[in-house]
């Protein structure tokens, strides 16, 4: 039993910076890759940026620049640190881990429940 709870959204103006927290608890003996990804209304969800276990990272190009994913594999955490946000990046913000169980004998794919960020002009 493992669930991933994110917290951090809310309404900003453009320019301005939100970071969004991800926390994954429960039967864990480790995670791998941590990733966000945004939903934009009536859209598929898309991915945001990755982060692995030796914070190596990938991103969007539309965020590239501006979005930074950090992660911390003793807390079990990620973070999304969103700066110079723009109206476009308006989206249900998700978290998603694989996350290793039965003492490292299963790998299995986690969502958080999402959390919003509106962005406005």
């Amino acid at each position: 039993q493992v669930q991933l709870v994110e917290s951090g959204g809310g309404l900003v103006q453009a320019g301005g910076s939100l970071r969004l927290s991800c926390a994954a608890s429960g039967s864990i003996f480790g995670i791998n890759l941590m990733h966000w990804y945004r939903q934009f209304l009536g859209q598929q969800r898309e991915l945001v940026a990755t982060i692995d276990r030796s914070d190596r990272t990938n991103y969007a190009d539309s965020v590239r620049g501006r979005f930074t994913i950090s992660r911390d594999n003793a807390k079990n955490m990620v973070w999304l640190q969103m700066n110079t946000l723009k109206p476009e990046d308006t989206a249900v913000y998700y978290c998603n881990a694989d996350v290793y169980g039965d003492g490292g004998r299963s790998l299995r794919n986690y969502w958080g429940q999402g959390t919003q960020v509106t962005v406005s002009s």
